[in-house]
């Protein structure tokens, strides 16, 4: 059963908690638990398993698939207060992918189980509306990567990511590798060198080891 601070996290972050009964919300209250996890981290990578909802109370988590050669792509990531329905796949019929999802950073995190969550959602039509409406965002944001993978040239791709990237770290100076890049965007690292060295003749961005420094932002805006 959550603290009163974790109750609090509950409260300001499920847009449903004020509609919900006392019981409701007990339920809600005995099937949450919270953990804290160290960087790289998995907390979930089975559809089977339903992990539960997952809500961030600090720290950065990564959802990703995995394809059957092994490659990686990150799908979105969540930051402070988001929720991660897709741990809790088996709420949802017809879903028959994996999700992987890991630790970017030390992380908090309460965790719903589904048994709780699906009690309450059963007989309530604010929680099955805020279901749909973050299974409606998340599968947008899915299908923004696909739309990139198809339809996008790698430099735009890897221009949206890095100005993505820059906007998340506040700063143009990206601690990241080449390596970490490529496993993003499910490519291969070669792929994500050459267009790099490509953008550092084109003064767009300079390269130094373990990281990449913004040089002209307009200019990578151009490309996108």
């Amino acid at each position: 059963m959550p603290d009163p601070f974790d109750r609090q996290i509950m409260e300001d972050n499920l847009p449903f908690w004020s509609k919900l009964s006392s019981g409701e919300q007990k339920t809600l209250e005995l099937g949450t638990q919270r953990f804290s996890v160290i960087k790289g981290a998995t907390l979930h990578d089975d559809r089977n398993k339903c992990t539960g909802l997952l809500l961030v109370a600090s720290g950065q988590l990564r959802v990703y698939m995995v394809s059957e050669a092994g490659k990686e792509i990150t799908l979105y990531r969540l930051f402070e207060r988001d929720v991660c329905i897709l741990s809790a796949s088996c709420l949802m019929n017809n879903i028959t992918f994996d999700v992987h999802v890991q630790a970017l950073a030390d992380t908090v995190f309460l965790r719903i189980t589904t048994e709780a969550y699906h009690r309450v959602s059963a007989d309530n039509p604010s929680v099955q509306d805020f279901t749909n409406q973050l299974v409606s965002s998340r599968f947008s944001d899915v299908m923004w990567v696909v739309e990139q993978i198809v339809f996008m040239s790698f430099d735009k791709r890897l221009a949206i990511y890095l100005l993505d990237q820059s906007a998340i770290a506040q700063s143009d100076v990206l601690d990241i590798t080449h390596e970490v890049i490529a496993r993003d965007l499910g490519t291969a690292r070669e792929v994500v060198t050459r267009m790099l060295n490509r953008f550092q003749e084109e003064k767009l961005v300079t390269l130094f080891r373990g990281g990449i420094t913004l040089v002209d932002r307009d200019g990578l805006n151009d490309l996108t």
